[in-house]
């Protein structure tokens, strides 16, 4: 008598919500891109839930307690005007996180298409394009920003303009290189001799080539955006006071810094903390991102 055992191994691939298990497990597990991890999602946080957290309003005035240093009842102390620098830094943080987070996804949107359609296309349409963006590129950013914010006045639709016309460049590069590399594929020969439309072939062929690379840039121009926000604000050309902008709060520090000098070191270090917690993880994405590509 003969007995047939049958085994099957099924190896299922891991779900959506299990993948972002593993992503978040391989980003802690390594000091540096899980500080970065941490303080950005503190960020988030504070972004989101400010006002529940800030004691006072952001241009709540205590003329009482002006100038007073850090102490139990004002954590970061109080400015000159009366102010609450612990509620101001903590409301600044969605103030800032909606003009760099919205100006940074138009900008990843729009480098996006111009990249996909440039590297496919190729010829005269990506000549031009890619001189026009080099021509973008070779001002400093700042310097950029500051030319357009002179034409266009100081607002945050304009602050808005600028991150976009800053950072589409850069993106668009990113990812045209990735599609000049990825467009003579097998698989996309195949599907554009099938007959399958532009559109069809760029986002669902192309694109996710892409997206790992994309997705690091993105986190990248984050960061720089969230600096570039509070070098504005700093050099008065963007958000107008009484906003709780981190650059403007810099500002208007500088001229009691010797009377009150914690309400320009605590919003200038929430600006360097946030600007290197966001590089960090972006340094960490791009080896999870590496590490996922290999296996």
């Amino acid at each position: 008598m003969t007995v047939k055992v049958s085994t099957t191994n099924t190896i299922a691939a891991p779900r959506a919500g299990q993948q972002w298990i593993i992503a978040f497990r391989r980003l802690y597990s390594r000091p540096a891109s899980a500080i970065g991890t941490t303080i950005f999602l503190l960020f988030l946080l504070a972004a989101l839930f400010g006002p529940l957290i800030a004691p006072y309003g952001e241009n709540q005035s205590i003329a009482d307690d002006a100038l007073t240093p850090p102490s139990a009842a004002h954590w970061f102390g109080v400015d000159n005007l009366g102010r609450d620098v612990f509620s101001r830094v903590i409301l600044g943080a969605r103030d800032i996180t909606t003009l760099s987070g919205l100006g940074t996804l138009l900008a990843v949107v729009a480098g996006t298409l111009v990249g996909l359609l440039s590297g496919y296309r190729g010829g005269w349409v990506d000549e031009i394009v890619m001189r026009l963006f080099d021509s973008l590129l070779a001002m400093p950013a700042l310097l950029l920003a500051l030319l357009l914010l002179g034409v266009l006045g100081p607002s945050r639709g304009s602050i808005l303009l600028v991150i976009v016309v800053v950072y589409t460049p850069i993106v668009a590069r990113v990812v045209r290189s990735v599609v000049l590399s990825v467009k003579t594929k097998p698989y996309v020969e195949a599907a554009r001799l099938q007959g399958e439309s532009l559109s069809r072939i760029l986002f669902r062929e192309i694109l996710p080539s892409a997206l790992p690379a994309l997705t690091v840039e993105a986190a990248l121009r984050f960061s720089y955006a969230i600096f570039l926000v509070a070098s504005l604000g700093f050099l008065g050309v963007g958000v107008q006071p009484p906003s709780p902008n981190w650059g403007l709060m810099v500002k208007e520090a500088r001229d009691n810094i010797n009377q009150a000098p914690w309400g320009l070191y605590f919003p200038a270090g929430a600006i360097s903390v946030v600007v290197i917690g966001a590089n960090l993880m972006a340094d960490g994405i791009k080896r999870v991102l590496l590490s996922t590509d290999r296996e």
